[in-house]
């Protein structure tokens, strides 16, 4: 089963931003919750903390863009320890489109970009 995913069929959006009618599955791929965001309000459909970046490399990161290329690389080798999770996130893309929540200020750098990017089969390499 290599259907490629398509790339409209991933979306993504900061926690702070209200729901779309269009964002079709809502997951947030953050390991901590949003500050200042009531669950109530948050309209998820499902919480991948596990697809999150693990926390030494999430502190390691910072959100510093020169540590970018890197985090990419050291947080693709942790998504691929995650088989079934993603597996399951990439048939829900197939079909549907999904939306990744993230709460990171960087809009740029943070992880919901290159989970995206992971799913979507983008060659994850320094210098990128």
């Amino acid at each position: 089963m290599s259907v490629r995913i398509k790339a409209g069929n991933v979306k993504l959006k900061r926690a702070y931003e209200p729901a779309a009618h269009d964002d079709g599955t809502r997951v947030l791929i953050d390991r901590l919750w949003p500050r200042g965001v009531r669950k109530v309000d948050a309209t998820l459909d499902h919480w991948a903390k596990d697809l999150a970046p693990s926390t030494a490399l999430r502190k390691w990161f910072g959100h510093d863009p020169a540590r970018w290329p890197e985090f990419r690389l050291r947080y693709a080798e942790e998504l691929r320890q995650h088989g079934e999770q993603l597996k399951q996130l990439r048939t829900l893309a197939r079909t549907n489109p999904i939306t990744l929540v993230y709460s990171a200020h960087d809009e740029v750098h943070n992880d919901a970009v290159a989970l995206r990017d992971f799913l979507l089969g983008r060659k994850t390499h320094v210098g990128h």
